[in-house]
């Protein structure tokens, strides 16, 4: 019995992270198609969620295979792993959330829930698998994140600037920034003391330098304030 336990916790686990490195490159390719579309969700946390999936499937079918079997025990452990894999939705919802228009930590989120799936293998015995999912994991995120390796050419910017011309309506401010161009992903406007102020969310040209694109933007108005960052 002993033996059998051990075949199918050690040899077969190469098989395991097979398939979990598979099922990192579906997921891969949706989010590539995602990050073109310029989502929030981008090619990280596809891959993320998909590995973590396939982790948690694995586990659930074969990480208490020693259990089960082992003095005719009859039950159903994987009950655990489901238990575990709805709490965490839980706290995953807590790190997501909107900041200047844009939605952030969805991939800490999936990052959150991998983390669960690993440590349900290890606990389950399967030690080659967990450990191997975890470099995984740590090496996507430094090099996709750290190393800025991106498959779009575009990067999301908040900037907030009062227009030169304080006569043009507002729903004209659209196509002036088109002028420019520059895309609008979302705008707002607001009228105070020093005049209109427009609050704009920007999609910037990743392939140009960003001080050309923040000197079209002073040819539209004063520029208060500009944020780029790059989220998801």
């Amino acid at each position: 019995m002993e033996a059998l336990t051990s075949y199918f916790t050690s040899t077969h686990e190469w098989v395991y992270i097979m398939r979990i490195i598979i099922a990192a490159i579906c997921g891969g390719c949706i989010g590539l198609e995602r990050e073109h579309r310029l989502k929030n969700a981008g090619i990280r946390t596809h891959i993320l969620v998909a590995m973590a999936a396939s982790l948690m499937v694995i586990v659930s079918k074969y990480g208490f295979f020693d259990v089960v079997i082992y003095n005719s025990i009859q039950l159903d452990a994987s009950r655990i792993a489901s238990s575990v894999v709805q709490a965490i939705g839980f706290i995953g919802a807590g790190v997501i959330f909107v900041r200047k228009d844009n939605v952030i930590g969805v991939t800490t989120a999936a990052g959150l829930w991998g983390t669960v799936g690993i440590g349900i293998a290890i606990g389950a015995g399967l030690y080659i698998t967990g450990i191997t999912v975890s470099f995984l994991m740590i090496f996507i995120q430094f090099m996709m994140h750290y190393k800025k390796i991106s498959f779009s050419h575009a990067i999301t910017g908040y900037v907030t600037l009062i227009p030169n011309d304080s006569t043009i309506p507002i729903s004209d401010m659209g196509s002036v920034f088109k002028d420019h161009k520059l895309t609008v992903k979302t705008m707002r406007a607001e009228k105070t003391e020093d005049g209109l102020i427009i609050s704009a969310n920007l999609i910037f040209d990743r392939t140009l330098p960003i001080e050309t694109q923040v000197e079209k933007l002073e040819e539209i108005g004063k520029v208060l304030n500009i944020d780029i960052s790059i989220y998801g």
